[in-house]
């Protein structure tokens, strides 16, 4: 027996117009639609009079239906794939199940449509030509501080989603691991209240502290600027360990901790972590 097809099927982040005549008939013909949220995909459904058994599929059962979807496909039923809004397998479980389906040799046929990570860059007003797309930030502290250090040195624009009861937040943690660049905050993206919010990060966060933030947030920041080559510090290594020396003393002067700030330079002047961290103590020894 042949597989069925795993479809992935966009839907609109906000204005039921951008649904696209492709989605609408496979969402007719699928034998069945997984969705993250079956009461709210019902509602789109039903707009639509499309009329199709609707099965969950999120990130708190996707370990058990999974492989229930993939005995479905492997019988040869199709699969309509749909998240709450927009991109199925962007910053959701889908990913889980195209792997799944790829893995057991299912046809994975993606269909374009809706998304607010490129429907915000393409009217942001910064650079499109190089961007990374970086999604819900993670949420222990330790491991957002090296994601965004790793990023601080990426020269395209980045892209992150964000919840409204966590933006201010995380507009204070891009100032402290980027500085203060120019950004745009999206909110309500399609729909009748919508709004960029364009500036540097430090005024973005002084807007949504007077603005209690409402709705999805896309925040977009401009990448890093090119470093202009120091010849000086070029030729000589050891300048580059005495520059990122002061440099890592002006954080922890700043109230950042030592260990954090040695990290911080470290990646963005792509040194050793232990080189820089040495230098450190012996420059506090000597002093």
């Amino acid at each position: 027996m042949h597989p069925g097809m795993l479809y992935l099927c966009p839907t609109p982040i906000g204005n039921l117009e951008d649904i696209t005549l492709r989605v609408l008939r496979v969402l007719r013909e699928a034998d069945v639609v997984a969705a993250e949220d079956t009461r709210h995909s019902r509602k789109l459904l039903t707009h639509f009079e499309i009329h199709k058994p609707l099965v969950s599929y999120h990130e708190h059962n996707k370990a058990e239906r999974g492989p229930e979807l993939l005995q479905r496909l492997l019988a040869g039923e199709s699969i309509a794939l749909v998240s709450d809004a927009g991109m199925p397998g962007i910053a959701d479980p889908g990913a889980d199940l195209v792997r799944l389906a790829l893995d057991a040799g299912v046809p994975v046929v993606p269909l374009p449509g809706a998304n607010a990570a490129l429907t915000s860059l393409i009217a942001s007003g910064l650079p499109s030509e190089q961007f990374q797309f970086l999604g819900f930030l993670p949420k222990t502290t330790k491991k957002r501080r090296a994601l965004l250090e790793e990023a601080a040195s990426y020269p395209g624009t980045l892209i992150f989603y964000e919840a409204p009861h966590r933006l201010l937040a995380t507009l204070k943690e891009l100032q402290s691991a980027f500085g203060n660049r120019q950004a745009v905050a999206v909110r309500e993206l399609t729909k009748k209240f919508e709004e960029f919010v364009r500036g540097d990060l430090a005024s973005i966060e002084a807007h949504f502290q007077t603005v209690a933030p409402r709705g999805e947030f896309t925040l977009l920041c401009a990448g890093a600027e090119p470093k202009v080559a120091d010849a000086a510090l070029e030729a000589d290594p050891s300048a580059q360990i005495a520059e990122a020396v002061a440099e890592v003393e002006r954080l922890v002067a700043a109230g950042e901790h030592k260990k954090d700030a040695i990290r911080k330079i470290a990646s963005q002047k792509k040194l050793g972590r232990r080189d820089l961290y040495q230098a450190v103590i012996k420059e506090a020894v000597e002093s």
